[in-house]
């Protein structure tokens, strides 16, 4: 018998997944749910990438409250609400990031709606927007190009890194971002590059963690412990050292699955998105 890896057993152990959250509820069945992010008020967004793009946002039971957005997204990828519940949304299918009320009202766009930037330029199919503590704005440009844009609080562009390669400050597929309470910005670098980039505010790589299985998703929590949906959830200390590795529950089509967003609340809840066969949002608490 293969001997259990002790730190995901360790994860196994120290988390419970609330059965039946994320299932559905009545009028809503999701399509592939590629983001998640929680407001101050406990409420959970959901994006529902497509075929029927929409923000999807649950109570913290995972009762259905409202969506929005059906008539803005074209191919809404990831999402982030900041701490005066602004959410941002990186749609790459139309290349911008828009930055709306909780309620869905645009309060700004950046990049040109159906045009891709030129190379090395906001945007060519974004992946995320994230806000740092001092309400910067940085971007993963993902999917149609390999860089990384830095904007001020008020949307002007301040820099680009990045390009295409696998040395330190380039990026293969730049997937997720995230800005940490060091002045640091983490970047997950999917494949082939599979890796977790560390750089400082001038884009220079300080440090580089290898990936698990294929990093998607990454969120920060306010002790400094990073969250990478990786397949499954993989947990970090600050200096990227696993501490426990959480599969997703076993599907009954047997499928493999991905986790590809994950957020942490207020009261320490987990919440993850699972793009696959099925599509999945899954809450877990402290065991």
């Amino acid at each position: 018998m293969e001997e259990q890896d002790p730190r995901r057993e360790a994860g196994e152990q120290a988390f419970r997944f609330v059965d039946g959250w994320g299932g559905g509820s009545a009028g809503r069945t999701l399509g592939i749910a590629s983001g998640v992010a929680v407001d101050s008020r406990d409420r959970v967004y959901v994006i529902d990438r497509e075929p029927d793009p929409a923000i999807v946002v649950y109570d913290r039971d995972g009762v259905l409250i409202t969506v929005w957005g059906e008539d803005i997204f074209s191919v809404p990828h990831e999402l982030w609400i900041d701490e005066h519940d602004r959410v941002l949304v990186a749609d790459c299918g139309d290349h911008t990031v828009r930055i709306c009320t909780a309620d869905g009202q645009v309060l700004q766009t950046l990049g040109t709606p159906g045009m891709p930037g030129d190379v090395g330029m906001p945007f060519n199919r974004p992946t995320r927007a994230a806000v740092a503590a001092d309400g910067e704005i940085w971007v993963a440009d993902g999917y149609g190009q390999e860089y990384l844009h830095r904007f001020s609080a008020a949307g002007e562009l301040l820099a680009t890194f990045g390009g295409r390669g696998a040395g330190p400050g380039c990026f293969t597929l730049p997937h997720s971002v995230v800005c940490d309470d060091r002045g640091r910005i983490l970047v997950a670098d999917r494949e082939p590059n599979n890796r977790i980039c560390v750089l400082d505010r001038s884009g220079r790589q300080v440090a580089e963690w290898r990936g698990r299985r294929g990093p998607c998703g990454l969120f920060v929590g306010g002790d400094g412990t990073v969250y990478l949906a990786d397949g499954g959830l993989v947990i970090l200390d600050g200096d990227g050292n696993e501490l426990a590795d959480v599969p997703m529950p076993e599907q009954p089509t047997g499928h493999a699955h991905g986790a590809h967003s994950v957020w942490v609340d207020r009261h320490g809840d987990i919440y993850v998105t699972e793009v696959g066969v099925e599509n999945l949002v899954h809450k877990l608490t402290r065991a």
